[in-house]
């Protein structure tokens, strides 16, 4: 008797879905389609006029350690991305959609319920018979066609949304570190620059004393010499306070306690020899904010295919199975066998509208996400190009400032040496004051070009969608 019930009610289930199932998969294959990329984007010109190669050799390919080489910059991303509080965050809200992918996978499992009943019933206060009911129910709600499987694939966007979400940080992260790093190795060179040219001057007051002694000189000339020296020892001040700034500000990225960051010079960065920006659909294997919106864009699609689903029938098997002992002595002795099963197919007729309005908004949503998606990629091309121009206009300008400092060194040299002799007296201190602050005002310039390139050259690397990569 169990064995012929459990078959009896099984095959029902099998039977019943199957055949369901089967019909209404032939009526609406639509709503199973795949998201796929949109072939009407528009790519042409994306980086503008600028250097397109291969994408394998793309700078955003790289891994950020293939990218910063220094050991010391190396450390200080490994501790950012080790101990950031936003990155560890975002790890937990991955595992979170991922348990919610989950859920939304066992929704294709029917649920299983035992709720054991008891009763007792007496007639004439005569002694009670005891009742005994252990019924096992089932329930497979497979719902609108589709609609099961559109959700799990709208789960399994999100769970990519949130690793995006994750890439996007670790990309600020990187980049950040990375700036603030070259930037306190610019500070320690303008340091080195002003001490010297503050020692210079120190021992040009003393000369320049020393010619007012002998008459060569005058008060005028000393008066301006220790006013510009003072003057670049005040400015000395602020450069070092800047390097504190700038070492507290890298402390609070890492999460630690202001300490002396270690560092090597502006020259430990190595910029690549070639910048190969890739082909401009390379954005999109790269980039956080394009594959955000792109997956934006695949989520609403799956909105239109369950909204679409929900035209269809909505399809519920439920049953119980279980035994009675029908107040028999023997309390645990099934007395009889108790099973149904039923199967409800639910059509929408009439919805006033609210299925066509929602189908309609979930297409409209699709559109904007669209458009959004293609705002993306322009905006992620413009960016490029403006790394770009950056970057080589700052190497131009290099050339320049390097004759420029050189020539300025020899007029300040020139100068001096006919202020010392004053053999000519057509030489006062002021021209020499003037060969000196234009020395030092193109050494701090230099300085800055070449923190220029280093910035550009990283906001290239981050335009292309470099340093992202989980696995870097």
């Amino acid at each position: 008797m169990k064995k012929h019930s459990i078959r009896h009610f099984s095959l029902f289930f099998f039977h019943f879905s199957c055949i369901i199932t089967a019909m209404m998969m032939v009526t609406s294959c639509g709503v199973y389609r795949n998201y796929d990329r949109p072939s009407d984007l528009q790519t042409d010109g994306l980086y503008g006029n600028a250097q397109v190669g291969n994408s394998e050799q793309s700078l955003g390919a790289k891994a950020w350690r293939e990218f910063f080489t220094d050991p010391q910059l190396q450390s200080l991303i490994e501790r950012g991305l080790a101990q950031s509080v936003s990155t560890r965050q975002l790890d937990l809200q991955i595992q979170e959609a991922q348990e919610y992918l989950k859920c939304s996978k066992l929704a294709y499992v029917p649920s299983l319920a035992i709720a054991p009943q008891g009763q007792l019933s007496s007639f004439d206060w005569s002694k009670p018979l005891k009742f005994y009911t252990v019924p096992l129910s089932a329930s497979w709600q497979i719902g609108s066609i589709g609609s099961l499987r559109n959700a799990k694939k709208s789960a399994e966007v999100g769970v990519e949304q949130v690793k995006v979400a994750r890439q996007a940080v670790q990309q600020a992260l990187v980049a950040n570190i990375a700036n603030i790093y070259y930037s306190l190795c610019m500070l320690d060179a303008e340091v080195a620059i002003s001490e010297q040219t503050a020692k210079n001057w120190r021992e040009s007051v003393e000369l320049t004393k020393k010619l007012m002694a002998a008459g060569r000189s005058n008060k005028a000339a000393v008066a301006q010499s220790e006013a510009n020296c003072l003057s670049v020892e005040a400015n000395l001040l602020d450069m070092k306070e800047a390097v504190i700034e700038a070492e507290n500000a890298l402390c609070t990225i890492l999460g630690e306690a202001p300490h002396h960051i270690e560092r090597a010079s502006l020259a430990s960065f190595q910029a690549p020899a070639a910048v190969e920006t890739g082909v401009p659909l390379a954005l999109l294997q790269n980039r956080p904010d394009v594959r955000q919106a792109e997956l934006q864009l695949a989520s609403k699609f799956y909105a239109v295919n369950s909204a679409k689903a929900a035209f269809y029938p909505a399809l519920t098997l439920s049953g119980t199975l279980g035994f009675t002992n029908n107040g028999s002595s023997v309390e645990l002795s099934p007395g009889k066998w108790i099973w149904n099963a039923l199967g409800q197919l639910a059509q929408p007729i009439f919805q006033n509208g609210r299925l066509r309005a929602q189908k309609r908004v979930a297409e409209m949503q699709q559109e904007e996400a669209k458009m959004a998606f293609q705002q993306s990629l322009i905006a992620a091309g413009n960016e490029v190009n403006t790394a770009l121009v950056k970057l080589q206009t700052a190497s131009q300008k290099q050339a320049l400032i390097d004759g420029q400092i050189q020539a300025l060194t020899d007029a300040v040299q020139a100068t001096e040496a006919l202020y010392k002799d004053n053999v000519s007296r057509q030489v006062n201190y002021l021209n020499v004051l003037t060969a000196q602050t234009g020395l030092l005002s193109a050494q701090l310039g230099q300085l800055a070009n070449r923190y220029a390139i280093i910035s550009a050259t990283i906001e290239l690397y981050q335009a292309l969608g470099g340093g992202s990569l989980m696995n870097d």
